[in-house]
């Protein structure tokens, strides 16, 4: 059986004309049968893909040849052949939507300092002041962050952050140090603080991924959400009682099974639930709407 990877990458760079670049990409895409996702816009391009792990790395030799794509920061992690069902390559308005609107921002102009994933676990482990802010939605948050993190209550998805952002008003003269799933949210979510006071913004260079490949279970619990049907990924962590931190949404037992459904009250909810709140009719999926859905960002 052939080995799979699953790739993960983004990159703010000027796209002249973004349907020829998904034309392009589709054609590389089926080329080498890949399955995933890619937004492509006027901004740059935001994709997860699976393939055959030669035919990844033949993939990632291509787009680094291009100049816009040379310094691409490339993510790699195990894959199975089935995390996505199909290949999906889109023209969107944004490659992650955060709706800014008149204070929409280029990272390329504005954005955080860059620390990587060694200068941040020096961080953890020495006295220095800092406070990381969890930029993921959360949902995602449930199921693995760092120890004392920050996490909005007002926002469930990344596209609240303008009105979110007054919870961390305390925080404008301390250093913080955003942090999200790949590094690709934290580009624009660090530079709106720094646009709205925040005087010492960091983010984590390519996003919590490449800080669990480097050093799992160390000073962050739990496993990361991911955005495939692979759901939630776990990093070998030294001590095992990490990885597993999520709790059923409706009776708080352990669980790491992620849903889509109703609340008995009609709400609309995507969450962790455990197999006996579902049998015992705790929630309504009667009406489930399309399960893990993949434009969630």
């Amino acid at each position: 059986m052939s080995q799979y990877t699953v790739l993960l990458f983004y990159k703010y760079t000027t796209i002249e004309i973004p349907k020829r670049e998904m034309k392009l990409q589709k054609r590389k895409w089926d080329e080498l049968g890949f399955k995933g996702r890619m937004i492509i816009a006027g901004e740059g391009v935001n994709a997860t893909l699976e393939g055959e792990s030669e035919k990844v790395e033949e993939y990632v030799e291509w787009m680094s040849h291009r100049p816009e794509f040379s310094d691409v920061h490339w993510k790699r992690g195990g894959g199975t052949g089935t995390s996505f069902p199909k290949a999906t390559v889109k023209v969107r308005s944004e490659i992650v939507s955060l709706y800014l609107g008149e204070e929409d921002l280029n990272p390329n102009q504005v954005t955080g300092k860059y620390l990587d994933p060694d200068d941040l676990h020096d961080w953890i482990h020495s006295d220095k002041e800092f406070y990381i802010v969890d930029m993921r939605n959360d949902y995602e948050y449930k199921i693995g962050h760092f120890e004392n993190s920050f996490l909005f209550k007002t926002m469930h998805n990344f596209r609240d952050l303008p009105k979110a952002i007054k919870e961390i008003e305390h925080l404008k003269d301390k250093t913080v140090v955003t942090v999200c799933t790949g590094g690709i949210r934290c580009e624009k979510a660090s530079g709106y603080l720094v646009n709205n006071g925040f005087n010492e913004v960091y983010q984590l260079q390519g996003g919590i991924h490449s800080y669990l490949e480097k050093y799992p279970g160390d000073g962050y619990n739990g496993k990361l959400y991911v955005f495939d049907g692979r759901v939630a990924v776990g990093f070998n962590a030294p001590n095992p009682s990490k990885e597993s931190i999520g709790k059923c949404d409706v009776c708080s037992k352990p669980t790491e099974t992620y849903a889509d459904y109703y609340t008995l009250e009609g709400k609309r909810m995507h969450g962790l639930l455990c197999e006996n709140c579902v049998e015992n009719g705790a929630v309504s999926l009667d009406q489930l709407f399309p399960a893990m859905k993949k434009e969630r960002v």
